[in-house]
């Protein structure tokens, strides 16, 4: 074959038409968004913990206090309701009051929980994009590969028609007429290899978009800018340190609050006999903190400690991370150089070996072991290219989820 035309081959191959029942990688990121349902359960989350934060600050029921006071037991009146005017009937309403420092803190940490929460969906956000434009990038690169079988097929036919023609021209072994089967069959495994690797694939991107996962995966592999200069703040898990924290520091206002008291209010009604006169009660009561030291200030320092480890923890993951994006970025580039060293050289280079190796044959100066393996050497330089394009987007979309798709949007 013409080694420009198979050079086209290639990059149709690679520019997969449109015009198929297809899925294109934003049809996939938006399905995924639509519905996945861990975003479902992270939505109800939110909705769980904003109407959450409703009540935080508002002051307890009111309790409704009843009872009957000084019934007498013993003496001349016992058992009886009005017979002593000691006897009182009594009604009442109780409220109890936390301080002001406690109902603010617990507003504040209501608050700080809705923001942690939903710093929390934007990193299941990232988690459902990133792993849905990875299986869908799985997926084009599998529909790639398998698309290249329909022109090894016909030029495996070609080497049969030129074996016998070789052979019936008195030229070459008998044995020659085995070899191009034998590539066949090869052939036929590696595609086996790839129906399973495409039943692999297709499971993994159903489980983010559902049953559009049958449809054939449309349009080219994405090309994110990506360079070193991202944000290494923008990441959702670093982000959603600030409102952890501010969620941790409300809970330690909450504790310190613990040592203001508490107070709460009673009015009474209390009926007597008719002889007697009615009555009213009005009454307060406080809470007295006055041992901190065994209950407060233990409680106290456990929510310090639990703030000086979510600094810690932030300190970690941010290295984790700048080393995650360091090595993220190198690897691109290294593989970007493969693509490069691919198209520009290895598959035209492995194209040129064919057809010497085949003019050779045809003009009885070379052997068809030669061919055959000089044949296998660009069926793996065709597929090693579509692996270092699949690579590098993987490692692409990995890149652009986490530190770029923020700064763009």
């Amino acid at each position: 074959m013409n080694p420009f035309y198979m050079r086209a081959l290639v990059v149709g191959v690679l520019a997969w038409p449109a015009w198929a029942s297809a899925l294109t990688l934003d049809d996939a990121l938006r399905l995924a968004q639509d519905n996945a349902p861990s975003l479902a359960a992270e939505s109800a989350k939110l909705q769980a913990a904003t109407q959450a934060a409703i009540p935080a600050g508002e002051l307890p029921d009111p309790k409704l206090v009843v009872g009957l006071q000084n019934f007498p037991i013993g003496g001349p009146n016992r058992g009886t309701l009005y017979g002593d005017d000691m006897t009182e009937q009594m009604i009442g309403i109780q409220q109890q009051v936390p301080s002001r420092d406690k109902r603010k803190a617990r507003i504040e940490l209501a608050d700080a929980t809705v923001e942690r929460t939903a710093a929390e969906g934007r990193i299941e956000r990232l988690n459902v994009r990133q792993a849905t434009a990875q299986a869908w990038i799985r997926a084009y690169a599998v529909e790639r590969k398998e698309a290249l079988f329909k022109d090894f097929y016909q030029q495996n036919r070609l080497l049969q028609d030129s074996v016998r023609a070789q052979l019936a021209g008195g030229r070459g072994q008998p044995s020659d007429a085995v070899i191009p089967r034998q590539e066949a069959a090869e052939l036929a495994g590696r595609e086996d290899e790839l129906v399973q690797q495409h039943a692999q694939a297709r499971a993994a991107l159903k489980r983010w978009i559902g049953p559009a996962a049958n449809e054939a995966p449309s349009g080219q592999l994405p090309n994110w800018p990506i360079d070193g200069r991202y944000n290494l703040h923008q990441h959702p898990e670093l982000q959603a340190f600030a409102p952890r924290t501010r969620e941790a520091e409300a809970r330690l206002r909450e504790a310190k609050a613990q040592k203001t008291s508490d107070w709460s209010w009673e009015v009474d009604y209390q009926h007597r006999g008719r002889e007697y006169g009615d009555m009213v009660s009005l009454q307060l009561s406080f809470d007295l903190p006055i041992f901190p030291g065994r209950r407060q200030n233990p409680g106290i320092a456990a929510k310090q400690a639990e703030l000086d480890q979510l600094d810690a923890e932030r300190e970690a993951v941010t290295r984790e991370h700048t080393q995650q994006r360091d090595d993220d970025l190198a690897q691109y580039q290294r593989l970007d150089r493969a693509v490069q060293r691919s198209l520009d050289s290895l598959v035209p280079l492995a194209e040129e070996k064919v057809a010497l190796s085949l003019a050779g044959y045809r003009a009885g100066k070379g052997d068809l072991l030669n061919l055959v393996g000089a044949r296998r050497e660009l069926v793996e330089a065709r597929f090693k290219q579509i692996d270092a394009l699949e690579q590098r987007a993987l490692v692409g979309a990995q890149l652009y989820f986490a530190y770029g798709e923020a700064s763009h949007d």
